[in-house]
């Protein structure tokens, strides 16, 4: 850095003593050509004394500059797993929530929150007062249909007889043409009747029918072997169907034999996510235990995709609103047997992507520096060729111009070189190495603020401890 300085002093320097030069030619003579000549070495010597002394002191200071303590380790082969982790709550696969489709009073309520059920039984029944009359209104009409059918077939069969008798004496011209068309018109009528009177029949049948469903659904029994997980209404309270509203929530019926856990994973890691991935779960409620899992389901839209615009807002408490992150809900079924509660606390290990045999590094011998621009070809004398380290490979320090990219530190003797990587995949304590490094290659690990913010190419270096607190 010293020696930096001293070269940019050098050049302003230079500048200001070619401007004090640049004077317009004099007219040829040889007193002033000899006064000028002397003039100018008068101002050089100095000047190169000046430079001498500030490149030795630049050099000096360099070269005393301490080294950076650091710690190092050698790259190496591992097998590596990528995993996202998320958290939620675990829920039964199979869970049905009991509403009624009728209205009334719960007169009946055998079952109690916690019990186990089986296909059948009787969960709740409803006052059926209203709905038994309806029955028996609903049977009196359809007697009645019936009765009027009878009546209408009845006469049907009288105005056809008259009408084939008086059809007979029509052709024997023995009644008037008046008299013949009233007998037809009378047959035709009949018909009508009997046909209105045998669609009523059905009507009442109908409604017969219906009112009859209704008795029966004021009587609720469970649709599956289960457990009460939850029980909302009492005995005695009024409860709203779902004919034609929402309906009131009596109670949930879970099957707590086949449990999965329901999870928020944001949009950026959702995509490596898919159906057959393993997992591994940590449950609050059984503490220094692991349970494992399948994904079995991954959420095709986020979960607040009903808001408009698909932005998930809240208000502040300056009355503004922030937006939250995308999550999408990912299940996973629990292969192990537990006594799991719905709703209990759940994290998530789901491995997403494996590596074998690979080379790795720490998670903190990574780091970014600024990387040169492209380099000219060789031969055409450009400026931006790629300075490169002792081991050949391209290296570059904080100074350098151009876009962001991952690095890693090699030792070389008392030194290192920044050597770009690309990186691949990465578990909780390794990256993956695809390019830039060999294996058994001598890499700095540690400490944090040396690797992040003291180190740069070429630096000096000593091995040892790294004390925490003077990281900070």
């Amino acid at each position: 850095m010293a020696l930096d300085k001293t070269r940019r002093f050098a050049i302003l320097y230079f500048a200001q003593l070619n401007q004090m030069n640049a004077v317009p030619p004099i007219l040829p003579g040889p007193k002033a050509s000899k006064k000028s000549f002397w003039k100018r070495k008068l101002f050089i010597f100095p000047a190169i004394g000046l430079v001498i002394i500030f490149i030795g002191a630049g050099w000096l200071l360099r070269k005393h500059d301490p080294p950076v303590t650091v710690q190092t380790e050698k790259v190496s082969r591992r097998n590596i797993t990528e995993v996202v982790v998320a958290n939620g709550k675990i829920q039964p696969v199979l869970q049905v929530t009991i509403s009624p489709e009728v209205s009334g009073e719960i007169i009946d309520l055998p079952v109690k929150e916690g019990q186990r059920v089986k296909k059948g039984d009787l969960l709740v029944k409803i006052n059926p007062d209203i709905y038994l009359a309806a029955v028996n209104q609903a049977e009196a009409g359809y007697e009645s249909s019936l009765a009027s059918a009878a009546s209408a077939k009845a006469n049907l069969e009288k105005a056809e007889s008259d009408y084939v008798r008086n059809q007979q004496l029509y052709n024997s011209n023995l009644v008037d043409e008046s008299d013949f068309i009233g007998f037809k018109v009378a047959r035709d009528v009949a018909k009508a009747q009997l046909e209105s009177a045998t669609d009523q029949v059905d009507v009442s049948q109908a409604a017969m029918d219906s009112a009859q469903d209704s008795l029966n659904k004021t009587t609720i029994v469970s649709p599956l072997d289960g457990t009460i997980s939850k029980l909302n209404s009492e005995l005695g309270e009024r409860v709203l169907g779902t004919v034609q509203n929402e309906g009131t929530e009596i109670m949930v019926i879970s099957d707590l034999s086949k449990m999965e856990a329901r999870v928020d994973v944001g949009e950026m890691d959702v995509v490596g996510i898919a159906p057959g991935q393993k997992a591994h779960l940590e449950v609050d409620a059984f503490k220094d235990r692991k349970f494992d899992g399948i994904v079995t389901d991954v959420g095709s839209s986020s979960e607040d995709s009903n808001v408009p615009g698909g932005l998930s807002s809240s208000s502040g408490s300056g009355g503004g609103q922030t937006q939250e992150a995308t999550k999408f809900e990912v299940r996973i079924r629990v292969t192990d047997r537990e006594s799991f509660r719905p709703g209990m606390s759940v994290s998530a290990d789901i491995e997403t992507r494996y590596r074998t045999n690979v080379l790795t590094v720490p998670l903190a011998s990574v780091t970014t520096r600024s990387v040169p621009q492209k380099a000219d070809p060789p031969g055409n004398g450009g400026t931006n060729a790629v300075a490169r380290g002792t081991n050949g490979a391209p290296t570059f320090g904080l100074g350098d111009l151009g876009k962001l990219s991952d690095v890693v530190f090699a030792v070389q003797g008392d030194h290192v070189n920044a050597v770009p990587v690309k990186i691949g995949v990465c578990d909780d304590n390794y990256w993956e190495i695809t390019s830039g490094l060999t294996n058994g290659q001598e890499i700095v690990s540690g400490g944090y603020r040396a690797i992040s913010r003291d180190l740069k190419d070429g630096a000096k270096i000593k091995k040892g401890f790294v004390v925490a607190e003077a990281e900070k």
